[in-house]
């Protein structure tokens, strides 16, 4: 199975990353953080780039493409730390009206329970009924919860590109510790000179490389088992990398003004989205 990225694969992904960079850089994300709100520009922006139709067949308006691109397009939404709905918008492409145009915004009752964005979005896939709001430690992820949840079909697509989101994000907080490590100075000498830095950042390219590959072939093959298995790699990645990542950063990244601490919030948050990292591991123990 070859996993190398076609020269297509390397376009879109390069594609997505500029737009989003251009168009949710740093300072979007800091005003977005200090005013939560749903962006219905950008949302439109989005889907007249294809991400929402990205799956969905030409002859029905969309870029048909396939879960391999999307995963791909997904990791980058999670490096920015895009806020919105968009695996149930994206999910919704083809069976909501306006969803692939990113007009309509579309939000799921999660398995969990839980449902993000409820009061930004047009249409709820999944009952809401009785939905009350509910503490989120991510800002830019407002949530309600249900008291009894049915969750949507594509739940196992959904994870998959949750996945990739935390994905995103766990390659983003190595490269932010990589080089706040290389810049800070400490006894004449920048601190990722000493052994103890130097083996927190192997160890967050590692979880991120494996989480990667593990996301990457569940994408290929679609299998819901090894979906299981990417999601609970990525999530492990995203959470443990922000935390090394917060850990190199120091006292700073304890502070407002470091992104950090907004990666590891995310991260929680996203973990509970897909199913429970013990209903996966049950799933994954069954099938043994």
């Amino acid at each position: 199975m070859d996993f190398q990225l076609s020269d297509d694969q390397r376009a879109l992904k390069a594609g997505v990353r500029e737009l989003l960079e251009g168009r949710f850089g740093r300072d979007a994300l800091r005003a977005a953080v200090d005013s939560p709100s749903l962006d219905r520009e950008l949302w439109r922006e989005l889907g007249e780039a294809g991400f929402f139709a990205l799956r969905l067949p030409e002859a029905e308006g969309g870029v048909g493409l396939g879960l391999p691109e999307a995963v791909l397009a997904f990791e980058e939404a999670g490096r920015v730390l895009l806020p919105g709905p968009l695996v149930a918008t994206h999910l919704a492409a083809g069976s909501v009206e306006g969803a692939a145009s990113g007009t309509v915004v579309v939000t799921d009752v999660d398995e969990s329970g839980l449902v993000p964005w409820l009061e930004f979005a047009d249409v709820v896939r999944g009952d809401a009924s009785g939905a009350v709001p509910t503490s989120s430690v991510d800002p830019l992820t407002p949530l309600h919860k249900v008291p009894t949840a049915v969750g949507v079909p594509d739940g196992a697509v959904a994870a998959l590109l949750t996945a990739a989101e935390q994905l995103g994000s766990a390659a983003r907080t190595t490269e932010m510790a990589v080089q706040y490590a290389g810049e800070r100075q400490q006894f004449g000498q920048p601190i990722g000179a000493f052994q103890a830095v130097k083996h927190l950042c192997a160890q967050m390219l590692v979880r991120a490389e494996v989480a990667r590959s593990a996301v990457y072939a569940a994408a290929v093959t679609g299998d819901r088992l090894e979906i299981a298995g990417a999601k609970l790699l990525a999530d492990d990645a995203a959470v443990r990398n922000a935390r090394d990542c917060l850990q190199v950063h120091g006292g700073m990244g304890f502070t407002w003004e470091a992104d950090v601490h907004l990666h590891l919030k995310r991260a929680w948050v996203r973990a509970e989205f897909g199913g429970s990292a013990a209903q996966a591991e049950e799933e994954l123990a069954a099938a043994l």
